[in-house]
């Protein structure tokens, strides 16, 4: 079963990279590959404690989230919310294929999707 999770999830991510060069924007790939890690500054929260950090990572790292700021950026016609809500799908499939997941609040390893090694 943890192999076809990290498969589906492979393939959002790889779809949610192909949306994201169709929307052809002139961004130098740098910053794309800037943009791509930038939700895990959600785990700042961390400093904090476990909570608070596990509150701020979920929220960097929801797909449902992710989907509202897309499709609002489709709704409005806006570009960049559509690179926002892709870039937040995209990292958050590529966490969970390397077995990160939504984090549970006594601690970073406990995930939906078990406990990390």
């Amino acid at each position: 079963m943890k192999t076809t999770i990290k498969l589906e999830e492979l393939g959002i991510f790889i779809g949610s990279i192909y949306f994201i060069y169709l929307l052809n924007l002139e961004i130098s790939w740098w910053a794309y590959i800037l943009l791509f890690f930038s939700p895990d500054i959600g785990m700042i929260g961390y400093a904090i404690n476990s909570y608070i950090g596990a509150i701020i990572y979920n929220i960097f790292h929801h797909k449902g989230i992710a989907i509202l700021i897309g499709m609002l950026g489709i709704l409005l016609k806006n570009e960049y919310l559509e690179l926002i809500g892709l870039i937040l799908i995209a990292h958050s499939s590529f966490d969970r294929v390397l077995g990160y997941g939504l984090k549970y609040f006594f601690g970073f390893k406990y995930t939906h999707l078990g406990k990390m090694k």
